[in-house]
Protein backbone atom coordinates (compact mmCIF):
# COMPACT_ATOMS: atom_id res chain seq x y z
CA UNK A 1 0.00 0.00 0.00
CA UNK A 2 1.49 3.04 -1.00
CA UNK A 3 1.93 5.55 1.74
CA UNK A 4 0.03 9.16 1.19
CA UNK A 5 2.07 12.28 2.88
CA UNK A 6 -0.17 13.91 5.28
CA UNK A 7 -0.09 17.80 6.23
CA UNK A 8 1.22 19.08 9.38
CA UNK A 9 -0.12 18.72 12.52
CA UNK A 10 0.07 22.43 13.10
CA UNK A 11 -0.51 25.80 11.29
CA UNK A 12 2.32 26.43 8.90
CA UNK A 13 4.13 29.83 9.33
CA UNK A 14 5.36 32.44 6.88
CA UNK A 15 8.78 31.40 5.01
CA UNK A 16 7.92 27.47 5.81
CA UNK A 17 8.73 25.39 2.79
CA UNK A 18 5.57 23.19 1.46
CA UNK A 19 4.75 21.01 -1.42
CA UNK A 20 1.31 21.24 -2.82
CA UNK A 21 -0.74 18.08 -2.85
CA UNK A 22 -3.79 17.79 -4.47
CA UNK A 23 -5.44 14.78 -6.23
CA UNK A 24 -5.23 14.39 -9.88
CA UNK A 25 -9.29 14.87 -10.81
CA UNK A 26 -8.49 18.29 -8.18
CA UNK A 27 -9.05 21.73 -10.83
CA UNK A 28 -5.85 22.82 -9.23
CA UNK A 29 -3.90 19.31 -9.74
CA UNK A 30 -1.66 21.42 -12.07
CA UNK A 31 0.02 22.68 -9.27
CA UNK A 32 0.40 19.28 -7.55
CA UNK A 33 3.98 18.50 -6.71
CA UNK A 34 4.96 22.39 -6.46
CA UNK A 35 7.32 23.19 -3.74
CA UNK A 36 6.74 26.83 -2.44
CA UNK A 37 7.58 28.80 0.01
CA UNK A 38 4.08 30.24 2.31
CA UNK A 39 3.99 34.23 1.62
CA UNK A 40 0.92 34.47 4.03
CA UNK A 41 -1.87 32.97 6.09
CA UNK A 42 -5.62 34.24 6.10
CA UNK A 43 -7.93 33.16 8.67
CA UNK A 44 -11.30 32.47 7.66
CA UNK A 45 -14.19 30.81 9.35
CA UNK A 46 -14.69 27.72 7.83
CA UNK A 47 -12.90 25.88 10.69
CA UNK A 48 -16.51 26.96 12.75
CA UNK A 49 -18.76 24.84 10.68
CA UNK A 50 -15.78 21.71 10.27
CA UNK A 51 -14.73 21.20 13.70
CA UNK A 52 -11.37 21.36 12.71
CA UNK A 53 -9.21 24.24 13.69
CA UNK A 54 -7.08 23.88 10.94
CA UNK A 55 -9.37 24.15 7.80
CA UNK A 56 -9.67 27.56 8.57
CA UNK A 57 -6.03 28.18 7.40
CA UNK A 58 -5.57 30.06 4.43
CA UNK A 59 -2.31 30.02 2.57
CA UNK A 60 -0.33 32.28 0.11
CA UNK A 61 2.55 30.47 -1.70
CA UNK A 62 5.76 31.78 -4.02
CA UNK A 63 6.73 29.06 -6.07
CA UNK A 64 10.72 28.34 -5.46
CA UNK A 65 11.39 27.11 -8.88
CA UNK A 66 9.94 29.83 -10.90
CA UNK A 67 10.21 32.89 -8.03
CA UNK A 68 6.65 33.98 -8.54
CA UNK A 69 3.43 33.78 -6.18
CA UNK A 70 0.42 31.75 -7.14
CA UNK A 71 -2.58 33.09 -8.03
CA UNK A 72 -5.18 30.67 -5.87
CA UNK A 73 -4.85 30.49 -2.21
CA UNK A 74 -4.75 26.71 -0.90
CA UNK A 75 -6.07 25.53 2.29
CA UNK A 76 -3.92 23.53 5.36
CA UNK A 77 -5.11 20.08 3.60
CA UNK A 78 -3.60 20.62 0.18
CA UNK A 79 -0.20 21.41 1.57
CA UNK A 80 2.39 18.62 3.00
CA UNK A 81 6.03 19.67 4.49
CA UNK A 82 8.73 20.21 2.15
CA UNK A 83 10.86 16.57 1.07
CA UNK A 84 7.28 14.61 1.74
CA UNK A 85 7.33 11.81 -1.29
CA UNK A 86 4.70 12.87 -4.00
Amino acid sequence: MEDIPQPASERYKVGDRVQVYLASDDPDSKHHGRVCEVTQVITDELASETGRNLDSALYTLRDLEIGQELPLSFRHRDLVPEGDDT
